[in-house]
């Protein structure tokens, strides 16, 4: 297995496959999964002539199942990390969910020349949780929800999760997937506990607004209407504004993870967007 290691000891997992001299496509995952997430897009852009890459974030996959570190600001430095090893270049950053977040707020410190464009899809920006500040966000009782039911049986919260909301396969007329339900499962129970459980607050709590204001590159907002767990808008609406060089797409009727189970429809327009 490919692995770098960071200053404080965590070993991160990565998959590179492609070219070397080829232009990089980062991806990065959402909450509790893993670089497995992207098998589909890493396939679909490998045969399109791309290198690509993606990671476990630490305490998930296969990376090190860490109890300190579970950040944004570690996230991002481990992110920093691993581009500065593989000397990546002129790279594009593609961020799912908690992902989306990763990718702001590394975008936001990357070297100058890391970085060509970055996408993110069903994103945590610019923040989740309801304040003053986000009247529109989710309550705080929410999310402390997803602590208690991940430490009462999170086996059982991680298959009702990806079976209900996050593909929308509770919807009237929904396509189910018991393979991508499954694949989901698999995928959450192979990280730390612990982890996940702090990762909870990084991805409802940062407030990425400062992120977002500061990147320079060109960013694609995508984002499902019908998205159950990151609510359309209070999200993509209000990043794509902070954006110096943002572009909203609308997808209506998808849900949360429709890079899943829309892979056509959402490949295609990231390929428009990368040649553009």
């Amino acid at each position: 297995m490919a692995t770098i290691k960071t200053k404080d000891g965590t070993e991160i997992f990565y998959k590179d496959w492609g070219a070397k001299d080829a232009q990089p496509i980062v991806f990065h995952h959402g909450w509790p999964l893993s670089a497995d997430d992207w098998d589909n897009q890493m396939m679909f852009f490998l045969e399109q002539g791309f290198r690509v890459i993606a990671h476990d974030r630490r305490g998930h996959g296969r990376s090190s199942q860490t109890d300190t570190g579970n950040e944004m600001d570690t996230y991002a430095a481990d992110v920093i990390a691993l581009a500065a090893h593989l000397n990546l270049k002129n790279a594009i950053h593609v961020g799912h969910s908690t992902g989306g977040g990763e990718v702001v707020h590394y975008v936001a410190r990357a070297e100058a020349g890391r970085v060509a464009k970055a996408a993110i899809i069903g994103a945590v920006p610019p923040v989740m949780v309801k304040s003053e500040k986000n009247p529109g966000g989710l309550p705080l009782e929410v999310f402390d929800g997803f602590r208690a039911a991940l430490i009462a049986n999170r086996a059982q919260f991680f298959l009702e999760i990806p079976t209900g909301p996050f593909y929308g396969f509770n919807r009237p007329g929904a396509k189910v997937s018991e393979g991508a339900i499954r694949n989901w499962w698999r995928q959450g129970m192979m990280g730390g506990a612990k982890a996940h459980y702090d990762c909870i607050k990084a991805f409802s709590e940062t407030d990425f607004t400062e992120d977002l204001t500061k990147i320079e590159v060109p960013v694609l907002v995508m984002h499902g209407d019908d998205d159950q767990i990151v609510p359309y808008a209070d999200s993509a609406p209000l990043a794509a504004k902070l954006l110096k060089k943002g572009e909203l797409k609308t997808y209506k009727g998808l849900p949360h993870g429709m890079a899943t189970t829309h892979a056509d429809v959402i490949n295609a327009d990231l390929l428009a967007f990368f040649k553009s």
